[in-house]
């Protein structure tokens, strides 16, 4: 039982609630009669209304993201309908703007926008001693980091067995990308280093061996930055993995020579370059050092055990679909070991709406809100880069297919010759709108290099053509429809392509033989399954080192 209780819906289960620990950590004598009760998305609405009810709760305080507005409204609804004398209490970036409009608002008691951490305990205050707020939708004001009690030690034995680990270094982001809710958290604060390294250290000692920094620019303070980066180096040992999100424009001498020393595994760095279209990051009031961010990928990939994950967006105002290609084989000749292609998305109270009218920006209604349709890029062709990111992340990103993916663009002429389907990449920018080699560069009249994009664009066009769906496929039949593209259409040799495609399927820790292989081996091939090289790593960053 609790008078407060503090619940979200998590995407997964492997996902703890930073925010809940937060306002939990934040209640002060409250705390003592307030719990954190967890679900995800995939439990029904009513089931979880049960759950919480079953603490008798006085104050329900519910986190609302973009991910989990839709049943997160269905389970304020029913609330309402059996407990209409329960004080629900919203918060969460997803319900701290234009809340006027949004129907879980309309169902709500109150609605705390922007940092909740201390205005939730004073709500909950006045509302236990018989008070009320004296508005519905209370703006919270921007606590300093110094005011605020940190959450850590409320991770409890099962987030530390079974689940990612959020710290956060500093809050808020210097820029002002109008795409994104972290431009509008100016200034960026700082947590006080000697109390977030002290509750490292607890939670090292607990056993912790993932961590995630939630920071959008880790690497922007850079004395803080080198700070943290030598106490988690210091304290390495094996299977630890930290996560963080950095500025892909700024790694100076002072950081670079201590990322340089950690060992393979260790480092995960999310590196959001977006677009490569200056033009086009200009509208969008992004400021980017293109040259300095390829410098810093060829140090990362070279001199570093750095894994990669690069973020590219497509859809955005005044960036064409030549465009957006020549920008995805810029960003896969600097080799990261993931590429996220995201759809542009309008979150709620993001500028960049101002672009509505100019390049016919037409957005979903319904989360996650994501582009349809603009003036350069028809809905039929974002229905493809739709599919184009669905199946890149299943065999791109996957680490299930390293050495095939490439393989994909390594005979464009084959692949070629399947219909129109994508623009083609070269050297002068995009050339020619059918894919085919036939595409000269600048010198000489010598053929252009084959196109990731458009050769992957014609992969995707054909499974989807073959399967009609883009998820539930298992990995044995995507490597069979795989090795047909790729032996069929693109016309590789089958016993070259089929080793190859072992190798991958090994790298995993496999050993069985997928019975389409049998034919295309030669007998007795076998290779031990090897061991994961960095025990603890997750799987999927582990297979691209492997």
């Amino acid at each position: 039982m609790a008078n407060i209780v503090l619940t979200a819906l998590n995407a997964k289960y492997i996902h703890a609630a930073f925010g809940l620990r937060y306002l939990l950590a934040n209640l002060g004598p409250m705390r003592a009669d307030a719990a954190i009760v967890e679900f995800d998305i995939n439990q029904r609405p009513v089931d979880i209304v049960e759950a919480l009810l079953a603490r008798n709760p006085k104050i329900i305080g519910l986190g609302i993201y973009i991910w989990n507005v839709a049943p997160a409204t269905e389970v304020v609804a029913t609330l309402k309908r059996v407990r209409p004398d329960v004080t629900v209490i919203l918060g969460g970036p997803e319900v701290s703007y234009e809340t006027e409009s949004q129907p879980i608002v309309q169902l709500a008691d109150y609605v705390i926008t922007g940092e909740a951490d201390l205005a939730f305990a004073s709500s909950c205050r006045l509302l236990l001693a018989g008070d009320r707020p004296a508005a519905k939708v209370i703006a919270a004001e921007l606590p300093e980091f110094t005011e605020l009690a940190l959450p850590y030690d409320l991770y409890d034995e099962r987030d530390v067995a079974h689940r990612i680990i959020y710290v956060e270094a500093s809050r808020g982001c210097p820029f002002s990308c109008e795409f994104c809710l972290s431009s509008l958290d100016i200034p960026v604060r700082q947590a006080p280093l000697p109390a977030l390294l002290d509750h490292l250290q607890r939670l090292l000692d607990r056993g912790v061996r993932q961590f995630k920094f939630v920071d959008r620019t880790f690497n922007l303070n850079l004395d803080a930055g080198r700070m943290i980066l030598e106490f988690l180096l210091e304290k390495h040992r094996p299977g630890l993995f930290f996560h963080f999100e950095m500025v892909p424009d700024r790694l100076p001498a002072a950081l670079r020579e201590v990322i340089a020393r950690f060992p393979p595994g260790a480092l995960q760095f999310e590196v959001g370059v977006q677009t490569f279209n200056a033009e086009a990051a200009e509208r969008i009031s992004r400021r980017q050092d293109y040259e300095r961010l390829e410098d810093n990928f060829r140090f990362l990939r070279q001199q570093t055990e750095v894994h990669i994950h690069a973020d590219l967006i497509a859809g955005l105002p005044g960036e064409s679909l030549e465009s957006f290609a020549a920008g995805f084989d810029r960003l896969v000749a600097l080799g990261p070991h993931e590429i996220q292609v995201g759809i542009l998305k309008r979150l709620r109270g993001t500028p960049i709406v101002r672009h509505d009218a100019e390049w016919q920006m037409v957005y979903n209604p319904h989360p996650p809100y994501e582009i349809l349709q603009n003036r350069l890029i028809d809905f039929a062709a974002m229905q493809k880069l739709r599919r184009f990111a669905r199946y890149w992340d299943l065999v791109g990103n996957s680490g299930n297919f390293v050495e095939t993916t490439p393989l994909v663009w390594s005979n464009a002429e084959g692949a070629f010759r399947l219909a129109p389907l994508a623009p083609r990449a070269s050297a002068e920018g995009m050339v020619a709108a059918d894919g085919r080699t036939t595409a000269k560069s600048g010198s000489g009249g010598t053929p252009a290099p084959p196109s990731p994009f458009a050769s992957f664009m014609c992969w995707s066009e054909w499974l989807y053509a073959r399967t009609r769906r883009t998820d539930s496929i298992a990995l044995v039949r995507l490597m069979e429809l795989l090795f047909e593209f790729l032996t069929v259409e693109a016309k590789l040799d089958p016993q070259a392509t089929a080793t190859v495609i072992w190798r991958d399927y090994q790298r995993g820790g496999r050993r069985d033989r997928p019975a389409f292989l049998k034919d295309f081996l030669p007998p007795g091939t076998r290779r031990p399954a090897p061991a994961r090289a960095h025990p603890g790593v997750p799987k999927r960053q582990a297979r691209h080192w492997v």
